[in-house]
């Protein structure tokens, strides 16, 4: 069975991203973060189009997530951010991804449990996840394989002391403990310069096509392009309402054509009256209130569209952002499971 919803995914724009974050990580590893299904776009095609270009070192949250990764995990390095439960020590033993152990329990567990290699996340600032610098001066991470000391940057978006602040907390951890490796830095976190990105950068966002900083506008590309069938296209007049609680009313006779899309797949109610989709050059604009299954646009600009033919939604994720008051995080992440993933 085929879905009306489909998303248009650009492969070559993902791996061109990543490329780009690469080349400005320098002498840095640059791997991926492909948390919550490869931010919606399906965790093991993001995975197998980036390992085929070079990356090697990938980011789940939880152990479900490295378990889906497990038919490409043999020849990756994949590392899991939230740690390890006690839930979670069966899969965690086998071998095919790190622990990013991120409490004091969590580190004593992972000792208790005779666990090997891992991660270890530090707080430098945050105040998320991650140990303290004072527990790794008192010997909390002694004698444990650490493969990867990290941690994360705030506000790495924002040019503020906070950065800075965070950098140097993290560079004296340096020769602390035994990590193979230093990393600190995001997709945000890569266009702070050099200086931010360590041995391992992990780009999330600006592989996706966000952008970031300004310093990433005119380099990332957009990779994700949600497309809707048109279920009804139907004629109103002058005075006649549209939608839930009428909150437009139509000030002359339009055309409007009614998708198959709503906040149930993650186009939210946010873009009602601010949204648009696309029919060649033509901006079609959301009118109405977006509802869970279903959007109004007006198609005067458009005249030869019919039921069951596809339209663009306006999804630039700068742009849509701005429309919609959501994050470019929020955006990607919320594509709901109705679309097909076309690449």
């Amino acid at each position: 069975m085929t879905s009306p919803l489909r998303l248009r995914l650009d492969a070559a724009a993902l791996v061109d991203n990543w490329r780009w974050l690469a080349r400005i990580s320098g002498t840095a590893a640059c791997g991926a973060a492909v948390k919550a299904d490869g931010y919606g776009l399906g965790a093991l095609a993001v995975v197998g189009r980036l390992a085929a270009a070079g990356c090697r070192d990938f980011f789940v949250a939880t152990w479900a997530e490295a378990e889906a990764l497990r038919p490409l995990a043999d020849s990756l390095s994949v590392a899991v951010l939230h740690g390890v439960r006690d839930d979670d020590i069966g899969v965690a033993l086998a071998g095919t991804a790190r622990p990013v152990l991120s409490t004091p329990e969590q580190v004593r567990r992972w000792r208790t449990a005779g666990g090997g290699a891992c991660d270890v996340m530090v707080d430098t600032g945050m105040n998320r996840l991650g140990v303290s610098p004072a527990d790794v001066a008192a010997g909390l991470l002694d004698g444990l394989a650490i493969d990867t000391l990290m941690s994360h940057l705030a506000c790495a978006d924002a040019d503020v002391a906070m950065n800075a602040a965070q950098r140097s907390a993290f560079v004296a951890l340096a020769g602390r403990t035994t990590a193979r490796r230093l990393s600190l830095a995001n997709s945000a976190g890569i266009c702070l310069g050099p200086d931010y990105a360590f041995d391992l950068t992990r780009p999330g966002l600006a592989l996706y096509g966000g952008i970031p900083r300004a310093e990433a506008a005119g380099h990332i590309r957009q990779v994700v392009t949600p497309e809707a069938q048109i279920l009804q296209r139907r004629r109103i007049g002058a005075g006649d309402p549209v939608g839930y609680n009428a909150t437009f009313t139509a000030d002359r006779p339009i055309e409007l054509a009614i998708l198959n899309i709503g906040y149930a797949d993650g186009y939210l109610r946010t873009f009602s009256g601010t949204g648009a989709a696309r029919a060649g050059d033509a901006r079609l604009p959301v009118v109405g209130r977006v509802s869970m299954d279903l959007t109004a646009i007006c198609v005067d600009a458009a005249p030869d569209l019919a039921e069951g033919d596809w339209v663009m939604l306006d999804y630039d994720l700068p742009t849509a952002s701005a429309q919609s008051g959501l994050s470019q995080y929020e955006l990607l992440t919320g594509l709901g499971a109705r679309f097909d993933r076309v690449w």
